[in-house]
């Protein structure tokens, strides 16, 4: 049987990229956080660091563990509503 984490439950969308708000966001989602990173339709430049994590950037893997991660356009219509559904 497995302890509950201090975080279960909660849900943490974030807008994020790079390193310092992923670091502050991979903390929530290792203590149970449901954390579910936007992303721009291009993605997260630090998905671009280097290759060396099975040909993904281990900056970014390292930073985005226990994430869901959602391209979303936020200049568009859809892409705000999308967000404002995931944030309910």
């Amino acid at each position: 049987m497995s302890a509950l984490k201090p975080l279960t439950g909660l849900k943490v969308v974030a807008i994020e990229q790079a390193v310092a708000a992923p670091f502050a966001t991979c903390r929530l989602a290792d203590a149970g956080a449901e954390v579910i990173k936007i992303e721009r339709p291009e993605g997260d430049f630090a998905r671009g660091y280097d290759d060396v994590a099975a040909g993904q950037s281990s900056y970014f893997v390292w930073l985005n563990r226990g994430k869901t991660s959602v391209a979303l356009d936020l200049t568009s219509d859809a892409g705000r509503e999308r967000l404002r559904d995931l944030m309910s």
